[in-house]
């Protein structure tokens, strides 16, 4: 595992970024000033307890939301700018996002669910089903393609959301607890797959986590705390 923060330049890039909430009569500072480099082909992994603000940190990366204050570049463009065309396109063909629940359409087949953002892109059926077949074989799921999320347990339906985030082949991969339902080895694979893939590709990764697992893959280890990134090894996080 490497140290230090890299240079940045096509990957993702997070200046000083804030974003508050109005909770209780309160601010909660979900991210409170966040500089953070993710150089394309690096795996970060960035751990925390429930609640310091991880979660938020993706969806700003993602351009789910929209930061307060501070700047968010991925490959030189800022993503608060975009307008709401561009926002989905980036999220579509730049953003591999797996978020911890899975939102698989009902009733539909594993291959027709992870081909979704092919879909959503304008690819016809038939190709987008070719399209996402080796990646639900990659994930384990090469023999459930025509299963519906009914008819899959809960680790196989994070697989087939996995294989959906990865199959655009984005260049920014963010991942948050994606192996929160999975068993130890499938988990393991999973961090594996994800690494490599961000390593094969040159693809950013940021892995929101607290399986001690990721450390094991990362480059680099970053701990967030009441919105902060703090110089803190994350030795207690596994039971966060």
């Amino acid at each position: 595992m490497t140290t230090g923060t890299p240079a940045s330049g096509d990957g993702l890039e997070l200046r000083e970024v804030v974003k508050h909430y109005p909770a209780s009569g309160e601010v909660v500072r979900a991210v409170d000033g966040v500089t953070l480099t993710v150089a394309p082909g690096e795996v970060v992994a960035v751990y925390g307890p429930s609640g310091s603000g991880k979660t938020t940190l993706l969806l700003l990366s993602a351009g789910l939301l929209a930061p307060d204050a501070g700047t968010i570049l991925f490959r030189g463009r800022d993503v608060a700018e975009l307008s709401e065309h561009g926002a989905a396109r980036y999220q579509r063909r730049d953003v591999g996002f797996i978020s911890q629940s899975f939102d698989l359409m009902p009733g539909v087949p594993a291959v027709d669910n992870a081909a979704v953002k092919l879909l959503a892109d304008g690819v016809p059926l038939r190709r987008a089903r070719r399209l996402a077949l080796p990646w639900l074989e990659r994930v384990g799921l090469g023999r459930r393609l025509e299963s519906t999320p009914d008819q899959l347990s809960g680790g196989e339906r994070q697989r087939v959301a996995i294989a959906r985030a990865l199959v655009n082949e984005p260049g920014l991969i963010l991942a948050d607890e994606p192996t929160g339902n999975l068993d130890s080895r499938r988990g393991e694979d999973v961090l594996t797959l994800l690494a490599e893939l961000g390593r094969e590709r040159a693809a950013a990764v940021v892995l929101v986590t607290h399986d001690p697992q990721a450390a094991l893959v990362a480059d680099r280890v970053e701990t967030l705390r009441d919105g902060r990134l703090v110089s803190e090894a994350p030795t207690a996080v596994a039971s966060g």
